[in-house]
């Protein structure tokens, strides 16, 4: 069991923090205001042999009770993204860090969706700096990867201003928007670990 869950991180101008039943609402709105701005970088499910082509993305229910379940674990950390401001909080985007390892790897990855309205406002990078800080300092992890489609210049960008560096190809790497697609893996380390 993880000492970390549940966990909420603070920048200077987001709360980030797992998502709760009652947020259920809010997600599915900012997930069908921009459906179309997300279905190119969307993870999708592919057709294997032998297995049933029917399956269908959880309820958001089903999405909050595994989220807790592997953050209890100490495996993944799925964090909705706030923006705070003087008229409340707004839910902006979901941040997560998962396939965390320990032992010889001491790494994880990271991934990460923001609302339309909100991109290319540096609210993304201090999502990403605030997971990255939380892996590295509180989890003492050593290796922290984001792994980026070449054509999502805006993401690349993000990781960069983060201090990620890049290291290299990965052909075929994820199943997105139907199809196997390549992505650049960008890559910081945690020096501190050694």
């Amino acid at each position: 069991m993880s000492e970390h869950w549940p966990v909420t991180l603070r920048s200077e101008d987001l709360i980030l923090r797992p998502l709760r039943m009652r947020d259920r609402k809010r997600w599915i709105r900012v997930r069908a205001e921009n459906k179309d701005w997300l279905n190119s970088w969307e993870a999708t499910l592919p057709q294997v042999p032998g297995e049933d082509s029917s399956q269908k993305l959880p309820s958001f229910y089903e999405m909050v009770s595994w989220h807790r379940r592997e953050g209890r674990q100490g495996r993944s950390y799925s964090l909705a993204i706030w923006h705070e401001n003087r008229q409340g909080s707004n839910l902006i985007g979901q941040i997560t860090m998962g396939g965390v390892m320990y032992g010889a790897m001491r790494g994880a990855h990271i991934g990460y969706w923001i609302d339309k309205a909100y991109a290319n406002r540096g609210f993304t990078t201090q999502a990403v700096l605030a997971i990255s800080n939380f892996g590295f300092e509180s989890l003492k992890l050593h290796r922290l990867e984001i792994n980026i489609r070449p054509e999502n210049e805006p993401s690349i960008r993000v990781a960069q201003k983060a201090g990620y560096l890049f290291e290299g190809l990965r052909p075929r790497y994820l199943h997105i928007d139907g199809n196997w697609r390549d992505h650049h893996c960008y890559v910081k380390e945690n020096s501190r670990v050694i």
